[in-house]
């Protein structure tokens, strides 16, 4: 078995030389920014990660070890740098369809736009590695995208690629926050580049815009009160926060639209991440009888796939009630009646509550009568209750 060699074979002028390279190509790698940082541990992060797991403010998508957060060497061998980059993506919809009665639409997130980012940042710093390794046989290299053990946040802002700001996400000054990032680790010891001053000064606009108060202070996110998360959750959604999630079927950006760094900020420049309004922008009717085949056709390259359809339909009913969409009373009583999951249920009976009518009223009724989930039997009597104080209004 060979012995990994814990430095790449080379010297200081050869690495310098060939990180002058990496920086020059990186435009035809199709990576928008790159940097490099030491992969020394993230002493500080450290505590900021226990605080906030005491806090009870993680979303359990992240890696449960702290360790490996915030250890390189936890995850590879005696690791020199860490390369970081930045690709960046559009925020804007060219010509957006419009919402209308009878045809309403739900909106996806803008990190969810065009091809699953995953797989375009896979495939950037797939292209790295090999311009990487063909210049130094032993150098090595792991990627990661988002489900990597590192915080990718914490390594961009070591790598001067942007500052953390009070929303969160990682703002370059080219760029915006509206950015994907991905990691490296090495072998290689590249010279680290220097960090970005915070420029968000005393600005709070995202704190104060956040639907739900996740934001608790600047840089502060409680992941469970986030509509972001929430959107993603495959179980019910607390009445606090169905009126807050407007017509989100998945993410949010408030935090992000609000931001004055990003006034201005679109990207079209990379073909993979380019919407199809159709789809970030859908009619929400449809969405409820679509099947696993027809939504992994439909959705199965986007980002927002990851969770099924499931939790998309739940938010779609959410969004129906929100619009009180009439048209739609007639399949959300058919769902209520004779969906197999509670959670679809427990929806409709809210979204016809907050549509009201007759209509939704006898459905209401009928679905009392049947109902044996003791949830969605709670759901089904408040929504008659809501039915009955609006119709005597």
């Amino acid at each position: 078995m060979a012995v990994s060699t814990p430095i790449a074979t080379g010297t200081p002028a050869d690495f310098s030389k060939l990180q002058q390279e990496i920086v020059d190509a990186a435009s035809s790698l199709g990576i928008d920014k790159i940097g490099f940082a030491s992969a020394e541990p993230f002493t500080e992060l450290k505590d900021i990660l226990l605080r906030h797991r005491e806090k009870g403010f993680e979303s359990g998508f992240e890696e449960p070890d702290i360790e490996k957060r915030v250890n390189p060497g936890l995850s590879f061998d005696a690791p020199k740098s860490i390369i970081s980059i930045a690709v960046a993506y559009p925020s804007k919809l060219p010509n957006p369809p419009r919402s209308e009665p009878g045809a309403y639409r739900g909106i996806i997130s803008r990190s969810s736009w065009g091809s699953d980012y995953h797989d375009v940042l896979r495939d950037r710093l797939a292209k790295l590695e090999a311009f990487i390794a063909e210049r130094v046989p032993d150098a090595r290299l792991m990627s990661m995208v988002d489900t990597g053990v590192l915080v990718d946040r914490a390594v961009a802002e070591r790598a001067g690629i942007g500052w953390s700001g009070k929303n969160c996400a990682v703002i370059t000054p080219e760029w915006g926050s509206w950015v994907y990032l991905g990691d490296m680790i090495t072998n290689i010891p590249f010279t680290p580049d220097t960090s970005i001053m915070d420029q968000c000064g005393d600005c709070t606009i995202c704190i104060d815009a956040c639907p739900t108060g996740a934001l608790v202070g600047p840089g502060q996110l409680n992941s469970s009160r986030c509509i972001s998360f929430i959107t993603q959750t495959k179980g019910y959604i607390d009445d606090e926060y169905k009126r807050k999630i407007g017509n989100r079927i998945y993410g949010c950006d408030t935090c992000q639209i609000v931001c004055p760094k990003n006034k201005g900020m679109n990207w079209t420049h990379q073909p993979e991440l380019q919407p199809d309004p159709e789809k970030v922008k859908p009619l929400l009717i449809p969405l409820l009888t679509m099947t696993n085949k027809e939504f992994k056709e439909q959705y199965g390259r986007i980002a927002a796939s990851w969770r099924g359809k499931k939790p998309i339909q739940r938010n779609a009913i959410i969004a129906l009630g929100n619009f009180r969409d009439q048209s739609a009373v007639p399949i959300l009583s058919e769902l209520l009646l004779a969906d197999p999951r509670p959670e679809i249920r427990a929806a409709c009976a809210w979204a016809l509550g907050r549509i009201g009518g007759e209509e939704a009223s006898s459905a209401l009724n009928n679905a009392q009568a049947k109902e044996q989930e003791p949830v969605v039997r709670e759901d089904i009597e408040k929504a008659i209750t809501a039915v009955s104080q609006s119709a005597s209004r």
